[in-house]
């Protein structure tokens, strides 16, 4: 991706008449995953051999092998870029094998000119590609190309940003739950295929361990439309949805349930049942509800809180809602979350309320009145996530430009840039409610299955970590 603010650099060719033999240039370039995921579907070539997460071969181990032409095409960087440089134009390429290269790999690429003709201005260069950590050469060939006759100078600039759609995040949160004893999970009404097919999918991964709570029939007609065998699984009659979510709540109470899952039922009547004074799932705090988003390009996880529960919520609440989001980001892995307050403005104005409660959320938190992660507010959006752009607003913060956790004014804020995340920015989202003694995992009928499985790993991350007294 291009990066603003970036001093551009004067970059000239070289003519064929300036090209002498022996002259030489270089460049290196990381291997990456995401290399390998965007040259596998810019050439067409889906080799499982090359993708980083599948075993092309059958011995049990991802090889993300880098595909050949890949390498052959950092040969041609060079002479676009540097030697010959712009304006270069290829007649032929051999290239000749000697080992692999691997998605980490750091490469350098290198070209000699070694014959020049004149009769038709082409230039002929040895190549090679060699791995920087070893030596070991990956591949040699010789380029033929008609060689620029004019000179050009111009100022390097960004091409347009290429983002690999790879959920990486949720992947590692998968990897971070697996070694965990599945959670037994109370599913209310799973009745039908999307709420079943994602308590079972999460069984598959041994994440959870699925209670199905429901009517027996509904049940077991949606396992028949996902050509499913729920043989092993426990199956609790409930048909009325009220009394499904009240038989759920009473499992956590007795000690055979650490979370909830919902199912095909209103939101608002698992709600009424996890919130009843007598016999429900309060914990002393608001429930509240954080999505945690893998965001394509986006280096770590960004979690969005509350865009599905609190409509309006008080300062007092939002001193819930910041709590809640620091410890379920502590449980997915980040040891001091940073949290980003947002408003319109990262100035304070009476006019504004949320800015004038995120400045109070930030005091709060300087005071230990809410613990364990950095606060600061109020920071408009742009600030909160991007460097350049809270530098460019003289903001200094540890939180300003990298904050990890977003916390909005309201639901309609919240909805908004989750959606916004999800539908334009093709993000996956996975959503939990806290506040309760337990996790609840709220699935969205839209949900894929990486964002269901992520919901579940998610909710096992932090059972483990409020078992373990964290």
């Amino acid at each position: 991706m291009g990066h603003a603010g970036c001093r551009a650099v004067k970059i000239e060719n070289r003519t064929f008449d300036e090209l002498e033999p022996g002259d030489s240039e270089m460049l290196r370039r990381l291997c990456t995953q995401d290399d390998l995921l965007a040259f596998a579907n810019i050439s067409g070539n889906h080799n499982p051999m090359h993708i980083y997460s599948a075993d092309g071969d059958g011995d049990g181990q991802p090889e993300a092998v880098a595909p050949g032409m890949f390498v052959g095409s950092l040969v041609s960087a060079v002479l676009g870029n540097l030697l010959p440089g712009a304006g270069t134009l290829y007649r032929a390429q051999s290239l000749v094998f000697h080992n692999r290269a691997h998605a980490g790999d750091e490469l350098e690429s290198r070209v000699t000119v070694t014959e020049k003709n004149e009769r038709d201005f082409t230039v002929t260069l040895a190549a090679e590609v060699t791995r920087v950590a070893d030596g070991a050469l990956i591949l040699s060939g010789v380029a033929e190309v008609e060689a620029p006759r004019r000179k050009i100078s111009y100022s390097s600039h960004d091409l347009p940003g290429l983002i690999v759609q790879r959920h990486r995040h949720f992947e590692k949160l998968q990897k971070l739950a697996a070694p965990l004893p599945p959670l037994v999970t109370a599913v209310i009404c799973p009745e039908e295929e999307n709420s079943l097919g994602g308590a079972l999918l999460g069984r598959q991964h041994t994440l959870i361990e699925p209670v199905l709570v429901g009517d027996p029939d509904k049940i077991a007609a949606a396992a028949k439309a996902l050509d499913q065998d729920l043989a092993g699984i426990e199956i609790i009659e409930e048909t009325n949805h009220e009394a499904a979510a009240r038989r759920a709540v009473a499992l956590v109470q007795e000690g055979r349930a650490g979370a909830l899952m919902k199912g095909h039922l209103h939101t608002d009547v698992l709600l009424r049942a996890t919130l009843d004074k007598q016999s429900g799932l309060r914990a002393g705090r608001r429930f509240t509800h954080v999505f945690v988003m893998d965001v394509p390009g986006l280096a770590h996880p960004l979690l969005v809180t509350d865009a599905a529960i609190n409509i309006a919520p008080d300062l007092r609440t939002k001193m819930d809602i910041v709590q809640n989001a620091i410890d379920l980001a502590k449980s997915i892995g980040i040891e001091v979350p940073k949290v980003g307050v947002l408003s319109a403005v990262e100035t304070v104005s009476p006019d504004i309320p949320s800015s004038v409660d995120a400045a109070l959320l930030s005091k709060m938190a300087e005071r230990g009145q809410i613990s364990g992660g950095l606060v600061d507010g109020p920071l408009a959006m742009d600030n909160a996530i991007d460097l350049a752009a809270a530098r460019t607003k003289g903001i200094k913060s540890p939180v300003a430009g990298l904050a990890e956790v977003l916390v909005v004014p309201g639901i309609d804020a919240g909805n908004m840039l989750a959606k916004q995340l999800t539908y334009i920015s093709h993000a996956e989202a996975a959503g939990l409610v806290l506040g309760a003694k337990v996790p609840i995992i709220l699935n969205s009928r839209s949900d894929d299955d990486e964002a269901r499985l992520a919901s579940c790993a998610v909710a096992a991350l932090h059972f483990s970590r409020q078992q373990a007294g964290g």
